[in-house]
């Protein structure tokens, strides 16, 4: 369909939301500074779900429709194994009024205008879609019956349409017909969306629509992207933390094999060559000397990491908490650790870049297609609209992908060249230069009063970057919201029935890069949290999940919460008890207004902890595709299990390793509990976030299994072996 001329102005609705937003921005700048201010914006950051920032006013950069009556929807967000082509498709479908298997879901390239301007990301890909994508589609169907009743000069009230099929009653025309006979289009108002219980797709199991590619290992990721006269770059890389370019000696690499150009850049040096191996060799080949102006020990990011050090914020309170900490008698205190992990995920990251005098064309594995696109024309010196970004399916996001500079490489290798240039990391680059999860400390204290109840509890926790430094925020956001919201999401005391609570965030900076890990702090802080809340009940003699119970607020949030607390313990049939060399464990948290509850069943085995068993209870509202959540949920718990069970980067003499699969322990199949039991509510009129709040309570479900079990208290992650 060609683009339309006709663009529909911004509704109010989505002026009120952006003017918001802006308004947002400039308070906070401006007044925002105060901790009680600062502790009122944490708590919006708590709980917002951002909406959807890109174009939504043209439905022809969405949609595509064929000559033969199929579809091509155009996605802006990313597909990285989470199944939302899946959703977006049957979303499109029931609002289109197609047959689902008419519709095609790709990836939108940057030329197109449909970028989403954030990323994906933050488990919002289907949520902050949910409204838009439908009305697009509800837009799309109206444009193409008022261009068919054009084209019969009737009214276009006496139309009918079915599976993309128009009807007068007498006669018919498909939407390809239609749009084979049409040149301009005008968007007409966006019609009344349906009634969802007249959906034929939402919320069904429909098969994913990317099934058949990846079982027939079509090449569909960004390794296997291909160019014709393709050539490949490798870059040289430090392997010691800090360590900058001291001296260089290229002696005899540019005659080596296969080698075409040695290319030396202010702050790379990359060889481009016939083959990867080539380019590899010759990169290995350079001699390279290193300055670092410290050799980092594990030991050193370790005491760096602890509570007390760096900057604090308190991002909740209420009540007065540390007045009754710091001055009662009985004080319940206990500290948590958590290492750096790597993402680890199966793709490494690279991009193939073909760069021309006027214009760049990069195929990449990437989760912020626009950042992507303005630095890679900033350093080629570009404009925007010159560069295409055209993604492909992730071999593994999590969070990694959403920051990827890397592609400059590539497109400055293209252009010293004049050659499509594919460049990725090996995989001991890819270890050595990730974007890590941060490690973290944590000090809960918390006071009984004398019914047993908690009358006040605290959180302090400190962590490496998460959100800081991460080119997604501007630095006037971080510096107003005064801490860092990544770090301390799910930081939070959840259980607001408690009268007087905290949170302090400390922030600290390493000297190697952290940032955004699949739930970011989520699964750090719950397990602190709610294995302090097991070691609180049971001072108080009380079964932990009436404990829980008892602490919540009956508000909507609260309700939810309880909702799936009561339904995750009346499932697993949770008892306290050791019953045939089995315990059970109980966490909840919420994360993005996504309340998860979990039980965990573990055994032991040769001296090692062995799940057996995950019962998860989750209210992500509305389940686009109730299949396809069940599968992000027992993904993310066996991602949690691994995480909290075996997965730490360490630093050794400056290098952080191990640098490849095996030493950086995982969980493997044998390590997987047979049985994951996924039950889903819906007490929300709207789908909520789904990827990342149940890798949440994992961590601390089996750390207080581990403790029934064995009666020791795991507080430090990874852990295996107690």
């Amino acid at each position: 369909m060609s683009d339309s001329k006709n663009k529909k102005g911004w509704s109010r609705r989505k002026f009120l939301v952006r003017s918001a937003v802006g308004t947002g921005v400039v308070l906070g700048t401006a007044y925002l500074t105060r901790p009680v201010q600062k502790r009122s914006l944490a708590q919006i950051a708590n709980t917002i779900e951002p909406p959807y920032q890109g174009f939504t006013n043209d439905p022809t950069i969405w949609f595509e429709i064929l000559a033969d009556n199929s579809v091509l929807l155009y996605s802006p967000k990313v597909e990285m194994g989470q199944g939302i082509f899946t959703s977006l498709a049957q979303m499109a479908a029931d609002e289109l009024e197609v047959d689902i298997k008419r519709i095609k879901v790709l990836h939108a390239p940057s030329a197109s205008g449909n970028m989403d301007f954030f990323s994906t990301g933050g488990s919002t890909s289907i949520s902050s879609l949910w409204v838009p994508l439908r009305e697009l589609g509800a837009t799309m169907r109206q444009m193409i019956m008022e261009e068919t009743a054009r084209i019969w000069n009737i009214p276009s009230d006496q139309l009918t349409v079915s599976d993309g099929i128009i009807s007068d009653g007498s006669r018919t025309i498909t939407y390809g017909e239609v749009v084979a006979q049409t040149t301009e289009w005008k968007i007409p108002k966006t019609p009344k969306l349906k009634d969802i219980s007249k959906y034929k797709y939402i919320g069904q199991p429909i098969p994913r629509v990317d099934l058949e590619d990846k079982v027939m290992g079509a090449p569909i990721f960004g390794m296997d992207a291909t160019m014709p006269d393709m050539v490949f770059g490798a870059v040289v890389r430090p392997d010691t933390i800090g360590a900058t370019l001291d001296h260089i000696d290229l002696g005899g690499v540019a005659d080596m094999p296969g080698v075409i150009q040695i290319v030396q850049e202010p702050d790379f040096v990359g060889v481009v060559a016939t083959s990867r191996m080539e380019a590899e060799l010759a990169k290995e080949a350079i001699k390279v000397t290193w300055k670092a102006e410290r050799n980092w020990q594990l030991s050193d990011i370790q005491e760096m990491v602890r509570v007390g050090k760096g900057t604090a914020v308190t991002v909740q309170k209420k009540g007065s908490p540390k007045r009754i900490l710091d001055n009662e008698d009985d004080v319940l205190q206990s500290e948590y650790t958590s290492p750096a992990g790597a993402h680890a995920q199966l793709e490494p990251n690279g991009a193939l870049a073909f760069v021309e005098e006027d214009r760049a064309t990069i195929y990449m594995s990437t989760q912020v297609v626009r950042l992507s696109r303005e630095e890679i024309a900033q350093r080629l010196g570009l404009k925007s609209k010159q560069v295409n970004i055209i993604p492909t399916f992730l071999g593994g996001g999590f969070g990694r992908r959403l920051y990827t500079p890397n592609a400059i490489q590539a497109a400055v290798l293209s252009k010293a060249v004049g050659k499509p240039v594919k460049c990725f990391f090996n995989r001991k680059e890819e270890f050595q230069n990730d974007l890590f999860r941060p490690p973290t400390h944590h000090i809960m204290r918390g006071k009984l009063d004398k019914q047993g109840n908690i009358l006040a509890i605290e959180h302090h926790l400190s962590s490496g970057d998460v959100t800081y430094g991460s080119p997604l925020l501007p630095k006037a956001i971080t510096s107003f919201v005064g801490s860092d919201a990544g770090a301390w999401r799910g930081g939070m005391i959840q259980y607001h029935g408690i009268p007087n609570h905290r949170a302090i965030s400390w922030h600290v900076k390493l000297p190697f890069a952290t940032n955004y890990w699949r739930s970011l702090g989520l699964l750090a802080n719950t397990f602190a949290i709610e294995s302090f809340m097991d070691e609180l009940a049971e001072k108080a003699g009380k079964d932990p999940v009436q404990f829980r119970l008892a602490h919540i607020q009956d508000d909507k949030a609260g309700k939810r919460l309880k909702a799936v607390i009561e339904r995750a313990a009346l499932e697993a049939n949770y008892s306290n008890e050791v019953m045939k060399g089995r315990a059970m464990g109980f966490a909840a948290s919420t994360d993005v207004n996504t309340p998860c509850a979990q039980v965990a069943e573990v055994s032991m085995e040769n001296g090692m902890i062995k799940v057996e068993k995950v019962t998860c209870v989750m209210d992500p509202g509305i389940s686009v595709n109730p299949d396809q959540i069940r599968a992000q949920c027992e993904g993310s718990i066996i991602m949690g299990l691994s995480a909290s069970l075996y997965e730490q980067m360490t630093v050794v003499d400056g290098q952080l390793q191990p640098t490849i699969y095996g030493p950086y322990r995982m969980a493997l199949m044998r390590d997987t509990p047979k049985e994951i039991n996924v039950v889903l509510l819906q007490n929300d009129d709207k789908p909520g976030a789904v990827g990342e709040p149940p890798l949440g309570p994992v961590g601390a479900a089996i750390a207080n299994a581990i403790y029934r079990l064995t009666g020791t208290r795991a507080r430090d992650m990874p852990i295996a072996m107690v």
